[in-house]
């Protein structure tokens, strides 16, 4: 099983910009491994994905940043592949690439993104993972032809100064697959995916990437958990102390496989996230390595 990881879900609200840029730094000083950032362009009380992940590379000294998960249909691959090598190379090699085929597809249209169906949009996230590729490939040129993104000779670059994880938000049977065959991690949430729905998934991931000829321990699997760190009895999943929080984040390790997790907590976030740094993140660390 890969190394734990661990880190945090922020909200980019640009009406509490303050606030999120404490809980990153505070996220930092305790030695969480990622900072993960939803990416909803056409969400107007919303900062810019990018451009805050840019300015937590620039404040931040160890944490590593990730798109959880970036919006595909807004981004261009092309460009975002390059976004994502130069914040790389700017960060000192502290960048993952999340992906997603694209949600809420009325907002992305008034936006003016494209209008895709399911099929078209899984398409399309296919054909981007291989321009992102080549314009991290270093070679002089690269050429793709797709039906949804096209290179024409273009001069990839800069490289990053690591191997950037390209990680999927996948939930569907042909999303799951497509990671097991062509990604390097899963990024999924929970408890938003039951339970239930996790092992088959595991299973699926597994089955395409042997049919790939790739090693199935070699994808990262690390899940968004949502829920609540209290001083009260338990009140449902990841919704009481944090002794519960400890079992069934260990339980999703040890039974449901997953490599880590990035923590999203309700109510107070710097409450919640200093009770996931100090009472909860230690004891699986101590438990994980």
């Amino acid at each position: 099983m890969a190394p734990l990881q661990l880190g945090v879900f922020v909200v980019p609200d640009a009406q509490e910009v303050e606030r999120t840029l404490a809980l990153v730094a505070a996220a930092d000083a305790a030695g969480l491994d990622l900072v993960g950032v939803q990416d909803h362009p056409y969400q107007r009380r919303f900062l810019d994905t990018w451009t805050l992940l840019s300015f937590l590379a620039a404040s931040t000294e160890r944490i590593r940043l990730v798109t959880d998960v970036a919006n595909l249909p807004l981004r261009p691959p092309a460009v975002l592949a390059k976004a994502a090598a130069s914040l790389d190379v700017l960060s000192g090699g502290r960048v993952e690439l999340g992906l997603g085929a694209g949600g809420f597809a009325e907002a992305i249209a008034a936006i003016g993104g494209p209008e895709r169906s399911r099929k078209e949009s899984v398409d399309a996230l296919e054909e981007a993972i291989a321009v992102i590729r080549l314009m991290w490939s270093g070679e002089r040129s690269a050429s793709f032809a797709g039906e949804h993104y096209t290179l024409r000779g273009v001069h990839p670059g800069p490289q990053p100064l690591h191997p950037i994880g390209i990680w999927l938000g996948a939930y569907g049977p042909r999303m799951v697959r497509l990671t097991g065959r062509l990604a390097d991690g899963w990024l999924p949430s929970v408890p938003r995916m039951p339970l239930e729905e996790v092992g088959v998934r595991q299973r699926w991931i597994d089955e395409a990437a042997r049919a790939a000829d790739r090693d199935p321990a070699a994808i990262v699997r690390l899940a968004n958990v949502n829920g609540a760190i209290t001083d009260g009895d338990r009140d449902g999943y990841l919704r009481g102390p944090a002794e519960q929080w400890i079992e069934q984040l260990s339980e999703l390790r040890d039974r449901y496989r997953f490599d880590g997790f990035v923590f999203w907590g309700d109510g107070d976030p710097r409450d919640q996230l200093a009770r996931f740094a100090e009472e909860v993140a230690p004891a699986l660390r101590e438990r994980f390595g």
